[in-house]
């Protein structure tokens, strides 16, 4: 299976040196210098790490086989990508495959709809829900909303605020036109 690890960003300075959106917890072991990495598309890579370094949080990493801004340019958008075993991996970490499909119910058991996909979103990850009617609504990824993920299980359980929800919105509609008369 391959796993995304960092997709290429802008090229920063002339040397050919990039800017990374890291897709991984483990940068510092990920993007080792030495380190080959396939990419996707393959036909852009492998690429060796010749250089880190972070600067104000943000990666940037240097390649061995690009030597000037051009080249770099030519890579924005490129994902690094690793080869991982089905079982490695963390207890509480989980990949978009394995979330696509899981049957979403509210804490009390009610059912909410089917989780889609996971997007990366700039402040955190968010599940894809497609609720019944169609509605795709975005949930944030955290454990005060999702406190249970159960892969084996097929399911996730959300406990979402009031309002999160397309259903949400649907009921209050409903509940006003009912109110009124």
């Amino acid at each position: 299976m391959q796993l995304t690890v960092a997709r290429i960003g802008r090229a920063h300075g002339l040397r050919g040196e990039v800017a990374l959106d890291l897709r991984t917890d483990d940068p510092q072991a990920r993007l080792a210098v030495g380190t080959v990495l396939p990419t996707d598309p393959a036909d852009r890579g492998p690429l060796t790490v010749a250089r880190t370094r972070t600067q104000q949080g943000r990666w940037y990493v240097q390649f061995a086989e690009v030597a000037d801004r051009t080249a770099a340019e030519d890579l924005r958008g490129v994902s690094l990508v690793v080869d991982v075993a089905d079982d490695e991996g963390e207890d509480d970490a989980w990949y978009p495959h394995e979330l696509a499909g899981l049957r979403a119910e509210h804490v009390d058991g009610r059912l909410l709809g089917e989780i889609t996909g996971l997007e990366h979103l700039p402040a955190q990850d968010v599940l894809v829900l497609r609720e019944p009617d169609g509605s795709r609504t975005l949930v944030p990824f955290v454990r005060a909303i999702v406190p249970v993920v159960d892969v084996p299980g097929g399911r996730v359980l959300i406990d979402p605020p009031g309002g999160l929800l397309a259903s949400d919105a649907q009921n209050l509609v409903i509940s006003e036109e009912t109110a009124g008369e």
